[in-house]
């Protein structure tokens, strides 16, 4: 059965629809093209959405790593709110090359909203300008700058989870770790959205291995060819940069891990999963049969997708709520 054949009808329009419109998907052989081409599209996306209500937002500049600059954060929190609040790091995806907080302003209101959180989306540093650890050091110097402030913010510090989606869902995984091999924070939760955890998954398109819809193998390659500033899939790769490799993932946050079964990402999700149940680190995995990687932004009215963003926002509430 082709890949084709198992795919969700709902999402079978759409994505030829997004094929037309990309003039056959992402290529990022250009890069700086390929950005102006996505935030084209998610402009116009945004352009139809329905605005949320109830949600106020102001933009922030904190302290960078040691000799960076500083870091964007747009911090997101309900207008009617009590003293204090959990509160989630955002992340944005998009292959560790693409992607920013205005492209993700809907979703991270929506977090904020259905969360009841406080929700402070980080506009870390793109490769291959910067590459690794840049991305992630930028989202450690927000997660800081957030813990130190918590008082202010009216948040509450026991509270404070991270998450992301795609690239954003591979640097939170990586901040994870991170964090906990520093000490200074204690994360509540890990929300990695089909996280792009494993620079070995970079197998070319073949009959055995087909290629996958929207995130192609090549785009794979490309995005950690980007983020590692060498080949991926060799020796030395840090967990900090590719989660997959951790030998030891002991003491780390409770996760959740959404993904489809058409997405590249689908092994290397599962996997991870099950080293983190073995490490004894609750975590609960969601596959959605017919779904490629990133439907639910693409396609938010089919059932799948629905499905998908009200378990996603359940689990939010849930371990944030505690």
């Amino acid at each position: 059965m082709t890949m084709r054949h198992r795919l969700d009808p709902e999402l079978a329009g759409p994505l030829e629809a997004w094929h037309q419109a990309t003039k056959g998907g992402i290529n990022l052989h250009d890069i700086p093209a390929a950005r102006r081409t996505m935030d084209e599209l998610a402009a116009a996306q945004m352009a139809k959405a329905q605005p949320i209500d109830g949600i106020s937002s102001v933009d922030k500049k904190v302290p960078g790593p040691a000799g960076a600059p500083d870091v964007f954060v747009r911090i997101y929190q309900p207008t009617d709110r009590p003293a204090t609040l959990p509160a989630l790091l955002w992340i944005h995806g998009g292959g560790y090359v693409l992607g920013s907080v205005e492209r993700d302003d809907l979703l991270a209101k929506h977090l904020a909203k259905v969360g009841q959180c406080v929700v402070a989306s980080v506009e870390y540093r793109l490769a291959p300008e910067h590459p690794f650890p840049a991305p992630v050091e930028d989202c450690y110097a927000a997660l800081k700058w957030l813990a130190a402030h918590s008082a202010e913010l009216g948040v509450n510090k026991s509270r404070i989870a991270i998450g992301g989606a795609s690239a954003g869902g591979g640097l939170a995984a990586g901040l994870a770790l991170l964090t906990r091999d520093r000490g200074e924070i204690e994360l509540a939760f890990q929300l990695l959205i089909y996280p792009m955890i494993d620079d070995r998954n970079i197998t070319p398109a073949s009959a055995t291995a087909p290629d996958t819809f929207v995130w192609t193998r090549e785009n794979n390659l490309m995005g950690w060819r980007a983020l590692l500033g060498r080949e991926p899939g060799g020796a030395d790769v840090s967990p900090y940069a590719a989660a997959s490799r951790a030998t030891d993932l002991k003491g780390l946050a409770p996760a959740y891990i959404p993904v489809g079964d058409l997405d590249l990402f689908l092994d290397e999700n599962i996997t991870y999963a099950q080293r983190l149940l073995a490490a004894g680190v609750p975590t609960e995995l969601h596959v959605y049969a017919g779904a490629f990687h990133g439907f639910n932004g693409f396609v938010p009215g089919a059932e799948v997708s629905r499905r998908f963003n009200s378990d996603r926002d359940n689990a939010l509430k849930r371990m944030l709520h505690r």
